[in-house]
């Protein structure tokens, strides 16, 4: 009789699962960034927000959680009520790179949330101040060879890609500059052609447009090949740095415990809102590549990742300031 209950007690969770999965949404749905207004996946974040909210029925709510480089925000969302109406939009470093650089994060991205899509990637632009007066990769490793300590860069946070990146960059060359972290992108371009820094990798969605004005100088990406999204700009391999590869990518992620047919069914949502064909110029505009996958290939993804980076950033003695 007690094993009867139980098992009754098992179906009876099981079909309210199913039932809670079927209904979902009922009410608006929150995207966490944990980045300031206006940085890559915060842009990210509301161009695919205006298709998805159709296919979901619901609308989507972006609530920027900025701070300590993205860590603040993940973890919020890793302590969140797994109801299926709270997701996560995160970068490498909080879901990857600073389970290798923090020895006490506050949560752990691969027990912690549970993977739905990987949304994006962008190639980082290698950028300098026009103080600097030069226009070429080999004359701004020359200009940081000469002056050491004399240039500060800029970064979106301890253990981001645009921090690990340029770190790498310095380890290649032997060069010192003082590292100085801002909330977001725009915050750090900003710093750049005010000349509080002097230069920085960072995504083009907030590198171009100074770089078209004149303001700074765009000298480089950071993919492995050329991109098409920017083809004129060479890449740091051809500039003569190999085994230089940063490239951000952007994910959406979910508290652990999220019903996983909820979970399915946003990736899914997701995925076809990444082939949009209107969704995707307007993606491609903002010099996003976008990806889409499902939640198994993103938890491989991110395996991957951490295989890839971690000897790389221990080899290097890479570590938050």
């Amino acid at each position: 009789m007690k094993h009867a209950r139980v098992l009754f007690a098992l179906g009876a969770v099981a079909l309210a699962a199913a039932a809670h999965a079927q209904d979902w949404p009922q009410r608006p749905v929150r995207i966490v960034v944990p980045f300031a207004a206006g940085s890559s996946p915060d842009i990210l974040a509301r161009i695919v927000n205006d298709k998805l909210a159709a296919r979901i029925g619901q609308p989507l709510i972006v609530e920027n959680k900025a701070g300590a480089g993205g860590n603040s925000g993940t973890d919020q969302v890793s302590k969140a009520q797994p109801d299926g109406y709270t997701f996560l939009l995160s970068v490498n470093a909080p879901l990857v790179y600073n389970t290798i650089l923090y020895k006490n994060l506050p949560y752990d991205p691969f027990k912690d949330l549970v993977p739905v899509s990987l949304a994006a990637t962008t190639p980082n632009v290698c950028a300098v101040s026009n103080s600097m007066g030069v226009d070429s990769v080999k004359g701004w490793l020359a200009a940081m060879k000469k002056n050491p300590g004399k240039f500060n860069f800029a970064s979106t946070g301890n253990g981001s890609i645009s921090h690990l990146g340029v770190e790498l960059i310095k380890a290649k060359t032997q060069s010192f500059a003082v590292h100085i972290p801002y909330a977001s992108s725009g915050q750090a371009v900003t710093a750049i052609v005010q000349g509080d820094v002097q230069y920085a990798c960072l995504p083009p969605v907030t590198v171009m447009p100074q770089a078209k004005a004149g303001r700074i100088k765009a000298l480089a990406v950071t993919s492995a090949e050329r991109s098409a999204l920017l083809p004129d700009l060479p890449t740091l391999r051809e500039s003569g740095l190999p085994d230089i590869q940063a490239v951000p990518w952007f994910a959406y992620m979910a508290p652990k415990g999220t019903p996983n047919d909820v979970v399915q069914r946003m990736s899914r949502e997701i995925s076809a809102v990444l082939k949009d064909p209107e969704t995707v110029k307007r993606l491609q505009t903002a010099y996003f590549d976008p990806v889409g996958s499902t939640p198994e290939g993103l938890s491989k993804f991110m395996d991957e990742e951490l295989r890839r980076w971690k000897p790389v950033i221990e080899r290097a003695g890479l570590k938050p300031d």
